[in-house]
């Protein structure tokens, strides 16, 4: 009986035992299962979505997260110097719009592998997509100092030539940090829109100078330069050193516009009237040493050198551009017998009204000296002084007035069609003939005198003519002529009226009044 008991009892106990394990069991699968039911909405543990900590939490709450953190988004960018500036997203109004990846996350886990999750790690990056204003990105951009700000931004700045007052010196370009715009934009839009938090602006989004140090358009100006530097011009001009030098012509050059080296017309037009001043006699006042053995002061007329300006300026700027040394003589309008200050020479024809005298030297030898009778002062037909020329020699001349014509065998004309010439009609020349009975001007010689002038004078031969007391011509041909003592009669005090003169008449004085050789 009591072997019997025993075996109960242990039945009972392993009863109790199994009893025990199946609940434990039960309770063990009941709690798997409710947790593993809980994983179907919730992530596991140790699950990571982003920068985000999403263990045993929703959806929701992952893309809660994402949100902020998107929402807080924070663009800095690099210049090129290292400088940075910030783009915050909520002035773009930058945000997160879900697209059902956290969903996916959760459907892709197995909730029944959740004990699994409590050693390891799952990580997760979404593909996030987010929204933003392109207007107002653009305006935040725009609001950048280095976009906005007067102070930071310097423009680039092309290479350039520059003229120095001891030469020429290339100036190196700048780069400036000029940001093109729109290139930018381009390129932070798309940053924004992967969410990239840090950028640097590379080289390609600034503007760069257009000329370089190295450009052809330098090489080119430096080469112009060189050409203008290496010519001079030297002047064959007797008595004088004269000429322009590398360096004088350095100072006329300028750079244009078009970043070409010209020279500057101005200049060059001053130079060719510092030439003209210095080196014309046309007209000049001179001290000429007389035949009586004295000195007078003349001017006027119109002998002597005569610079072309047109045509010297011109001739100049094609000299300069040749870029080689140039000697040569300024191109004249008018030239003289003798080259120099002392144009005159030693081959002449002196004419002394006041005395009413000529000399004609060749050579520095007397050829000839007469009396001859000039213009009639008391009529107004003083004939004109002043530094002349023969201008040209005529035999078997008629010479018409307006209230005479006259015929003469030679005729050599000096200050306009005042001339010398032979003149039968009178049998007498010198004194004071000229002062009430002279001519209308030209000079009445003896025919044998007027024959040698003819004969033996060149063209071309100075003609000085002075009076030796003041005096004032007031005739047309005196004013044409540009006469040392021409004076306008507007300028004048009418004289007071002269007593009636004797009646008597002198027939040479008549014959020379109505055939004179002047049309004045």
């Amino acid at each position: 009986m009591r072997k019997k008991k025993k075996r109960n009892r242990a039945s009972s106990i392993g009863r109790a035992i199994g009893i025990t394990l199946g609940i434990i069991l039960g309770a063990a699968l009941l709690v798997y299962l409710g947790i593993a039911f809980h994983f179907k909405s919730h992530y596991l543990f140790h699950t990571t979505i982003g920068s985000s900590d999403c263990s045993n939490q929703t959806p929701e709450y992952s893309i809660s997260r994402t949100s902020m953190i998107v929402e807080s988004y924070l663009l800095t960018i690099y210049d090129r110097n290292g400088t940075k500036f910030l783009l915050k997203g909520p002035d773009f109004s930058y945000s997160y719009v879900p697209n059902g990846e956290e969903e996916r996350i959760l459907e892709s886990q197995n909730a029944f592998a959740w004990p699994a999750s409590l050693w390891k790690e799952s990580s997760y990056e979404l593909d996030t997509s987010v929204s933003y204003d392109k207007d107002q990105l653009a305006d935040a951009l725009r609001k950048l100092e280095c976009f906005s700000s007067k102070d930071y931004i310097a423009a680039p700045e092309n290479a350039s030539l520059i003229l120095g007052d001891d030469g020429y010196e290339i100036i190196p370009e700048t780069y400036g940090n000029t940001l093109i715009f729109d290139k930018v934009l381009s390129f932070i839009t798309d940053a924004v829109e992967h969410q990239v938090t840090s950028v640097t602006l590379s080289d390609d989004y600034y503007e760069v100078p257009e000329i370089l140090s190295s450009d052809p358009s330098i090489t080119a100006l430096t080469d112009q330069l060189d050409t203008y530097m290496n010519s001079t011009v030297t002047y064959d001009i007797s008595g004088a050193e004269e000429g322009l030098t590398s360096s004088d012509i350095y100072h006329m050059l300028e750079i244009d516009e078009d970043n070409q080296v010209t020279l500057n017309e101005d200049k060059i037009a001053r130079y060719v009237q510092h030439l003209a001043s210095t080196y014309n006699t046309y007209a000049d006042r001179r001290s000429f040493a007389t035949s009586k053995g004295d000195t007078i002061e003349i001017g006027g007329g119109d002998y002597g050198w005569v610079i072309n300006k047109p045509a010297e300026a011109k001739q100049l700027l094609e000299d300069l551009s040749g870029g080689t040394p140039v000697e040569r003589e300024p191109i004249y309008e008018q030239t003289a017998r003798e080259p120099g200050p002392d144009d005159i020479g030693n081959t002449y024809i002196e004419v002394d009204y006041t005395n009413q005298h000529l000399w004609y030297y060749k050579d520095g030898d007397l050829v000839i000296d007469s009396d001859f009778v000039s213009g009639n002062i008391s009529k107004g037909n003083g004939s004109p002084d002043g530094v002349f020329k023969i201008v040209y020699k005529q035999k078997d001349a008629t010479l018409v007035g307006e209230t005479y014509e006259s015929s003469v065998d030679y005729f050599l004309p000096f200050a306009y069609n005042v001339g010398f010439h032979d003149a039968s009609w009178r049998s007498s020349f010198g004194g004071d003939i000229y002062k009430k009975k002279g001519s209308h001007g030209c000079i009445n010689l003896p025919h044998d005198v007027a024959e040698t002038l003819y004969k033996d004078v060149e063209v071309g031969t100075p003609v000085v003519a002075f009076y030796r007391e003041e005096i004032q011509l007031t005739s047309e041909n005196a004013r044409i002529t540009n006469a040392y003592s021409y004076v306008d009669p507007a300028t004048l005090i009418p004289p007071e009226p002269e007593a009636p003169e004797d009646s008597g008449t002198d027939k040479s004085a008549t014959s020379e009044d109505a055939a004179s050789t002047d049309t004045n």
